[in-house]
């Protein structure tokens, strides 16, 4: 290290970044440094420009000269922000570069850090170091007094910073002018925009900054009367005020977008917005300067406040400056894309489900009958649905054709059942645990409401019990009526012996892989109510039932009010209409995928199975012992428990990290639940007579457990 400052010392003045290079690479840790010795090559430094304050003073020259003769805007409004185009854009060029990187051009001083942390893990050693090292190193420089043009190197750079605001605040503007943005939040007028009117005050702020230099470079020569007064120093106070004013505007439109519906391009806007707001607001910290006094240098160190201050300042810069490493070495990671635009996006989808979702909640008892009639009219349809995959598979038709033959069947029943507003039990936890998500979303993890929270798991338990209940109550029954039907309608039984004998082995959970194929469905369920609040989301965004309202050729056909009245209800229901379209087309190819590419790929569905099991019953002429029996019943039980659990598991998890939901009360929400469990188990089955009843039933449960839980029982 000391032969590379010899280096640097012997010819300060060189703005060739080889010795930058070679000195990143001798701070640089070996890969398997210990965590106390990351720091090391920082230390080493700071101990040798102490010991040699000539190295410090060509150092800090060195460094500058590099800045001075290199383009810096761009590392300061490109790094870490979002750039134009779009997200799929902005996707294709980070996997088109991690493949074949582009062109380097070292006039950028953005281009330039590819040679100098050129390994993507840099910014992991650079983290680690002890902040307090780089901010005495940092400090260690700024003291140092080197030749006259460093002054100067020192100007250009801050100019560049100016610039790199003037660029952001222009952005900023662009984007918050889109029409899109306008349409979600039409009550900011153009003229009033705080995104145009942070512009307008930075260029008063930018105006009054550079008179301030100014004055400041000739104080000197123009020698003034000391009595006569300066003008107002101008701070960006204003600006910042208006950044704020965005910062609101931008969290108003995420809420508006919670109800109207938004889309990737609108929320790549709206993240990239945020991420050049924020940079702005860290450049304006670091350009920003006291109003200058008559103070010299060496009582400026002496004072406490100045001090203060410029340590400020370089823990500000500090932090830029790993954020731009870090935003450097990752600028081609896709996660990073996926995880600040996603989340968002998934936000709004779940947030449908979430209202959905409480349509499926059994309140009092009278819900709860309706949901097991509702429940009980999907398992007539499951019931037929059942039969006619197996008279399809009698086709014998090519594997596609096939498949395609199944997709419609599970398909066009699915949206039966939901035209009809009949409930599938297995299509419940998709849309009840964004619903569970909701009530616990909290800033902090922590100030939850335990209780209300287990009195409404409570209802989704006893609602999915009554639903699957239903959908078990009639599927059964009417494929073993259909069955049996089919035999004195035909003369021959609907399956043969040897096919009633391999359906009952599909629901085998012990020597088949049943309950991995019901696992399998459980991700179809979970990818059927993403699929439901991404439609239900699009469908508000795009405001639907305006548009088909709209149609001129459908309103000469159907009538004005039947066409608003069918654009209402595909604006409400087209996420639940293409969430069971795609289910199905999930169910009914997944095993033709399967047998095409000789994998173990299959579904299994709760309610199917209970068909297909009465369906073998007829087809073996009741000719089924008890273990049979026994063992098919456990299929069923165990394949929807299956279902429901991955399914439920999956939305949850997506839901809570949509809402960046660190939920920490695991423990304390399963012992809650069981002490509910074993004071009242028949809440968890059957709901009370009316809500007051289950209030006031609920309230005595949970004193009790918070008494137990707190030790006073």
């Amino acid at each position: 290290m000391q032969a590379i400052l010899d280096q640097i010392a012997a010819n300060p003045d060189t703005d060739s970044i080889d010795p930058l290079v070679a000195l990143v690479d001798a701070l640089r840790p070996p890969r398997n440094a210990a965590p106390e010795n990351i720091g090391a090559g920082v230390q080493a430094l700071i101990a040798l420009l102490q010991a040699h304050p000539s190295y410090a003073t060509a150092l800090r020259h060195y460094l500058l000269q590099v800045l001075s003769t290199r383009r810096q805007t761009s590392l300061y409004t490109d790094v870490g922000t979002l750039r134009d185009g779009g997200f799929f854009t902005e996707l294709f060029r980070r996997l088109s570069y991690r493949m074949l990187p582009p062109a380097l051009d070292e006039r950028y001083l953005v281009d330039c850090l590819d040679r100098v942390l050129p390994q993507p893990r840099d910014y992991v050693w650079i983290n680690a170091a002890p902040a307090a090292s780089w901010l005495t190193l940092i400090g260690l420089l700024q003291r140092q007094r080197g030749a006259g043009n460093d002054a100067c190197a020192v100007e250009q750079t801050a100019t560049q910073l100016l610039q790199a605001i003037q660029v952001l605040s222009y952005r900023i503007s662009a984007i918050g002018t889109e029409p899109e943005l306008i349409r979600i939040y039409t009550d900011v007028k153009a003229f009033e925009s705080p995104f145009l009117m942070q512009n307008v005050e930075l260029q008063r702020y930018l105006a009054a900054y550079m008179q301030d230099s100014d004055n400041d470079s000739k104080g000197d020569s123009n020698s003034p009367d000391e009595d006569q007064p300066k003008p107002p120093y101008e701070s960006p106070d204003h600006v910042l005020v208006m950044l704020d004013q965005c910062d609101a505007t931008v969290s108003k439109i995420r809420k508006l977008t919670l109800r109207l519906g938004t889309s990737v391009a609108l929320t790549y806007r709206l993240v990239r917005l945020t991420q050049n707001i924020e940079r702005m607001r860290t450049l304006l910290s670091l350009v920003d300067r006291p109003p200058a006094t008559e103070k010299t240098d060496a009582e400026n160190s002496a004072d406490a406040a100045a001090v203060a201050a410029a340590h400020t300042k370089h823990s500000a810069a500090l932090a830029l400056g790993l954020k731009l490493v870090e935003a450097h070495n990752r600028k081609y990671a896709v996660n990073e894309l996926f995880a600040s635009n996603i989340n968002l996006l998934a936000r709004n989808i779940t947030e449908n489900a979430s209202r959905t979702g409480e349509h499926y909640i059994a309140e009092d008892r009278g819900q709860y009958r309706a949901m097991l009639r509702s429940a009980s009219g999907a398992g007539l349809i499951i019931g037929f649905m059942a039969v006619l995959k197996i008279l399809a598979s009698y086709l014998h038709a090519a594997p596609l054709i096939e498949a395609f033959l199944f997709s419609m069947n599970y398909s066009l029943g699915f949206m039966l059942i939901q035209v009809l507003h009949f409930t599938v039990a297995t299509k419940q936890p998709a849309m009840t645990a964004s619903r569970i998500a909701a009530d616990v979303h909290s800033g902090d993890g922590r100030n939850i409401d335990l209780d209300s929270l287990v009195e409404l798991l409570v209802k989704v338990i006893r609602t999915q019990f009554v639903a699957v209940a239903g959908n078990l109550l009639l599927a059964f029954p009417m494929a073993y009526l259909i069955a049996i039907g089919y035999g004195q309608l035909f003369g021959h039984a609907l399956v043969t012996p040897d096919k009633a004998r391999h359906l009952l082995q599909d629901i085998d959970p012990f020597t088949t892989l049943a309950l991995f194929y019901a696992a399998i469905a459980g991700v179809c369920l979970f990818l059927a109510g993403l699929i439901s609040g991404y439609y239900d989301n699009k469908a508000l965004y795009t405001r639907m039932g305006q548009r088909i309202a709209r149609l001129h050729w459908l309103n000469r056909w159907l009538g004005a009010a039947r066409v608003a009245r069918l654009g209402d209800y595909l604006e409400t229901s087209l996420g639940g209409l293409m969430g069971n379209f795609y289910f199905g087309i999930l169910l009914g190819c997944l095993g033709t995928i399967g047998f095409l590419f000789g994998l173990p790929i299959d579904i299994r569905h709760i309610t199917f199975s209970a068909a297909n099991f009465a369906i073998a019953m007829v087809g073996l002429d009741h000719q089924i012992g008890w273990h049979a029996i026994v063992v098919s019943t456990v299929g069923v039980l165990a394949i929807g428990t299956v279902n429901l659990w991955v399914s439920f598991s999956l939305a949850l998890i997506v839901a809570l990290r949509s809402r960046q939901v660190q939920f920490q009360h695991g423990a304390q929400l399963a012992k809650l639940l069981l002490l509910r469990f074993l004071k009242r188990p028949i809440d968890f089955m059957i709901a009370p007579k009316d809500i007051a009843t289950a209030a006031d039933a609920s309230e005595g449960v949970d004193a009790v457990a918070s008494d137990k839980l707190s030790g006073k029982v």
